[in-house]
């Protein structure tokens, strides 16, 4: 049995639309986003890195 709901994220090297076409091929339409900054520390301070985005799918029933 699958989850009815399931949060999908952008890869590093994917870009949204193929986040998205791998969503529908797993059966998952999306019915959410959220997006965090990542940051790493370069000489002991705090230095943005990317964008971290999620999708929440939900199960699409056929």
């Amino acid at each position: 049995m699958s989850k009815k709901q399931i949060w999908f994220e952008v890869e590093e090297n994917e870009t949204i639309e193929q986040c998205l076409e791998r969503m529908k091929i797993e059966g998952y339409m999306p019915m959410g986003r959220k997006e965090e900054p990542m940051f790493h520390l370069v000489n002991g301070e705090p230095t943005y890195l990317r964008q971290k985005i999620k999708f929440k799918g939900i199960k699409v029933e056929n």
